[in-house]
């Protein structure tokens, strides 16, 4: 059996190999998908992909064309391997940080706490359809929704994937969240 950084490399390679004209596609069949899941009025958390990830754009521009509440993970500023999560506009200020992934510049004002956000679309490098899912390796997610069992209101925790990103099965860690939903260009999996 692979180890997780095995499995990591190889599944980040089957992705990058996809090209400019199956990842336009598959951006919009997962925007299709995920509009399926979002009613109006939520709290809809997101990220900006990187390294051939199925790309978030179309979706993002969707949503803020119909003035969704939208929030983007920032590395949290002074509790190292945590996420906040903040909400975003037109005129938010935005950085790259120490991994050259772009997101908000921090802002405790508009910082949200998770019982604020509906639903957290995350990345993923592999998934399996009992939820498991097999992140890049930091566990910063993982960290930040340790807790989210004791909230009065959880959001809704959605892995946005390509379909070449699944694999059997992930054996999972005993700090590892797992997710409601995987939504992939062709399918919506619900946990």
């Amino acid at each position: 059996m692979e180890s997780r950084q095995q499995l990591r490399a190889s599944i980040r390679k089957r992705r990058n190999l996809l090209t400019a004209e199956q990842q336009t596609e598959a951006a919009e069949l997962l925007k299709n998908n995920a509009l399926k899941l979002i009613q109006s009025g939520q709290s809809i958390a997101l990220y900006l992909t990187n390294d051939g990830e199925v790309n978030t754009a179309p979706l993002i521009e969707h949503l803020r064309e119909l003035d969704t509440p939208l929030l983007f993970p920032v590395l949290h500023s002074f509790c190292s391997g945590y996420l906040n999560f903040q909400y975003v506009n037109r005129q938010t200020n935005w950085t790259t940080n120490k991994y050259g992934i772009t997101e908000p510049a921090p802002n405790a004002l508009t910082t949200a706490h998770l019982s604020n956000i509906d639903i957290i679309f995350m990345p993923l490098v592999a998934f399996d359809t009992n939820g498991n899912r097999l992140g890049m390796g930091g566990g910063y997610y993982d960290r930040t929704l340790a807790n989210i069992n004791q909230l009065s209101k959880k959001p809704t925790l959605v892995g946005l994937a390509h379909d070449c990103q699944e694999v059997e099965h992930l054996n999972s860690e005993q700090w590892d969240i797992p997710i409601n939903m995987i939504v992939t260009p062709t399918r919506i999996i619900r946990i």
